[in-house]
């Protein structure tokens, strides 16, 4: 059973709420600079994970050339805001970055080394310790996050829950499936994509970072082919 990851998934909730009523008292100039600390936060994070590549840096640049150029040939981003604009109007939330706020949730809360690690870890030895210190990393940045974004961090919680769950429960079955240098590519791929939120937060350039997702499954099939 999965523990870990269903506390990682609640406490995000629980940050998530909190930021959410958070947000709604604060003022429009106090917004902005959360919003620009934020940006060179995720900026940061973005470069430290990105920085993790191991063995072939040409899988990193392959995986997200050909990952962008699968996303807008299927106009991945387009299908993800309409998805958004559904979900919105079935839930009744009115938060202009709804979707945006769903996706940078995932990608960071999603997308690193202490993700696949400690779910992993859970798995192969039941282990929490490293998830459970997510769980309380992931809470507070929730918080931060909702301020920002609104409810769409929220609901990062239960693809959250699917991943994480999904890899505890796969290497509790095969250990094999997760060598080392496949992480740290994974978490390199991750860190490229969240440093083009960061550039979105900061309002430098527009990146399309949704349509960058599938470099994510590529990364996985690149690297199994070529350096495994």
């Amino acid at each position: 059973m999965p523990i870990g990851s269903l506390i990682n998934a609640a406490a995000v909730i629980a940050g998530s709420l909190l930021g959410v009523m958070v947000s709604r008292r604060l003022p429009e100039r106090i917004k902005h600079i959360v919003f620009q600390s934020v940006g060179l936060a995720t900026l940061v994070l973005g470069m430290q994970m990105a920085l993790q590549v191991e063995g072939d840096f040409l899988i990193l640049i392959f995986s997200l050339i050909l990952g962008g150029i699968l996303g807008e040939l299927v106009q991945l981003d387009r299908r993800m805001e309409t998805f958004g604009d559904a979900l919105k109007l079935r839930i009744h939330v009115r938060d202009a970055r709804f979707t945006e706020g769903l996706v940078t949730a995932f990608l960071i809360f999603c997308v690193g080394s202490m993700t696949f690690v400690g779910a992993l870890n859970e798995g192969l030895t039941g282990d929490r310790t490293l998830i459970l210190s997510k769980a309380i990393l992931d809470g507070f940045t929730s918080i931060i996050l909702a301020s920002v974004y609104g409810v769409g961090v929220l609901l990062s919680a239960l693809p959250l829950f699917i991943v994480q769950a999904s890899l505890t429960l796969l290497a509790a079955r095969f250990q094999m499936l997760f060598p080392e240098i496949l992480i740290r590519q994974l978490t390199a791929v991750g860190g490229a994509l969240i440093l083009g939120i960061g550039i979105n937060l900061l309002e430098i350039k527009l990146i399309k970072t949704v349509n960058l997702l599938p470099a994510l499954v590529l990364v996985i099939l690149l690297t199994l082919l070529f350096l495994v």
